[in-house]
């Protein structure tokens, strides 16, 4: 695999937990108890007024977008397994932007997933 296409990988899959972040910042701008005492369709309805949540989702398809490049540039086996890459940077941003818990047994996985990447490209 050359340098390119990784920096591709890396970027698609980078930009989707971003868009992740984003749009779990906008649902949380609804407040705790609205999300939690609503049912789906009104926060869903909700969300979509959030600037945050559509930047979240023009972010994702931007991100869908470099991964339709790199689906045709690479095997779907040796591309895929990159995806749970996105494991360890939410857990990142998770941890720095929303202040969430990370707890031992989160980055024990988090780190088996990431050595299965590793393996998985060392073999394309």
């Amino acid at each position: 695999m050359n340098v390119l296409i990784l920096a591709f990988i890396l970027a698609a899959v980078s930009l989707s937990a971003l868009a992740q972040l984003f749009m779990k910042l906008g649902v949380n701008a609804l407040g705790d108890a609205s999300a939690q005492q609503l049912a789906a369709v009104p926060v869903i309805l909700r969300s979509v007024q959030s600037p945050l949540v559509w930047l979240g989702l023009m972010v994702y398809v931007l991100s869908v977008g470099l991964w339709l490049y790199v689906l045709s540039k690479v095997d779907l086996t040796v591309a895929y397994p990159f995806v749970g890459l996105s494991f360890i940077v939410t857990l990142v941003f998770g941890l720095a932007f929303l202040g969430e818990q990370v707890t031992m047994p989160r980055v024990l996985g988090t780190l088996l997933i990431a050595g299965g990447c590793v393996l998985v490209a060392r073999s394309a």
